[in-house]
């Protein structure tokens, strides 16, 4: 059925408007001219930016006389993602010289629940089937290099943008991959520290794309590992990687949730939804208790947790009850740590770390300390941790008894 569902675009279809979100990518002096000469002119009108920024894309890439990268003295290693909240195997300190991590990401369009209580879904677009996308680790001075598909089924173009590089909008001028299309990127790792990385097709596709769970995170380590503010070498056991998701899910006049039969047939009511800035949802890993009961992270008494905590799209106040950021990066890794943090700020639109080492066993909550959102929206984790009881760090003295007035 052919309907307008956005103010501005053209009267298409539906899987036409989905398939042909602008190209907003700068790829100026990037070689790209194979991608600007077969893309034609997409049939929406999107804002001034997107439109300069396409333009800027094709531009740049038909007059790029940019020489080809010089790769004498890289390694290449495949790096295999894993889902979250886990993070895949990596050297803490690197050894060797600089590497090529090659990687692969594939987009996927799947139907989420949200929250079993109330059987609010999503029709998430996810890299690689996750909210958030997987965690990817490098060192500074490697390359990363991407494989992006887009599988033939899919309803939506697609494509990243990487906040940790540099040039074309973070790539996202040098990605866009219709279904069934593949590209490649490589880039250079040149500042280290936790960032996001986001899919941003253009104009309101993209917090459309961002509210809808297609976010992730990477972690810089600097060559010779995390260390203290003296210069101290610091080390983890484990990782947890948290990616925190804001929902605009569309209610009916009831107040329930609505339904729908397949990715984007939300798009006109949940931008409605977006423009309220009014999250119903802003949980841990893709819905509510995801990260609790059966889900919960585990750890071990004496054992040290980096915990690396995304939000693409709103601020966030990650604290752990019962524990501490013995040690934190809220920026680059360059910069000496916070230390003994009992609250620590995300930026919206970027990651951080928080090292902490568990000293006591039980249940440990790691919420947004905005508890409204933490308690109500859904945005808690739970680490459960084995271990034997410290009485010199708490103690119940008396256990609760009445008393008298």
């Amino acid at each position: 059925m052919t309907k307008f569902i956005n103010p501005g675009l053209t009267k298409t279809s539906r899987r036409n408007v989905l398939r042909g979100s602008i190209l907003a990518g700068a790829a100026a002096m990037t070689g790209a001219s194979a991608m600007a000469a077969r893309r034609p002119q997409q049939p929406l009108k999107a804002d001034a930016v997107s439109r300069n920024l396409h333009k800027a894309a094709a531009d740049g890439a038909s007059a790029s006389t940019a020489k080809p990268a010089d790769l004498s003295g890289y390694t290449r290693v495949k790096q295999e993602l894993v889902a979250p909240p886990f993070a895949p195997e990596h050297e803490q300190v690197a050894t060797g010289g600089p590497k090529i991590i090659e990687i692969t990401m594939v987009t996927e369009e799947r139907l989420m629940v949200v929250d079993e209580d109330t059987g609010a879904s999503v029709w998430a677009l996810t890299y690689n089937g996750s909210v958030p996308g997987p965690l990817i680790i490098c060192h500074e001075g490697d390359m990363v290099e991407l494989t992006l598909r887009n599988p033939a089924d899919s309803m939506m173009e697609h494509n990243i943008d990487f906040h940790a590089s540099t040039g074309a909008l973070g790539g996202g001028g040098l990605t866009h991959v219709y279904p069934g299309e593949e590209c490649v990127l490589r880039w250079k790792a040149t500042k280290p520290g936790c960032f996001t990385y986001h899919c941003a097709p253009g104009g309101a596709m993209i917090p459309y794309h961002v509210a809808h769970g297609m976010n992730g995170a990477i972690m810089v380590l600097p060559r010779d590992g995390l260390k203290d503010g003296q210069g101290n070498p610091l080390r983890y056991d484990s990782i947890a990687y948290i990616g925190e998701q804001d929902y605009y899910l569309p209610m009916d006049e009831n107040g329930d949730y609505k339904s729908y039969d397949a990715a984007g047939d939300d798009y006109a009511d949940s931008l409605e939804a977006m423009r309220t800035l009014v999250p119903t949802h802003q949980v841990f890993n893709g819905a509510v208790g995801a990260l609790t009961g059966e889900h919960a992270l585990k750890a071990k008494v004496g054992e040290t947790v980096l915990m690396v905590h995304n939000s693409c799209n709103v601020d966030s106040r990650p604290h752990l009850i019962g524990g501490h950021g013995n040690y934190v990066w809220e920026s680059s890794f360059t910069d000496p740590p916070l230390t003994g943090m009992e609250t620590w700020f995300v930026r919206g639109g970027s990651a951080a770390a928080a090292m902490y080492t568990f000293e006591q066993p039980g249940v440990y909550a790691y919420v947004n300390h905005n508890l409204i959102i933490g308690a109500m929206l859904g945005g808690t984790a739970h680490f459960v941790v084995e271990g034997a009881w410290d009485n010199t760090l708490m103690e119940q003295v008396v256990e609760p008894r009445p008393f008298e007035s």
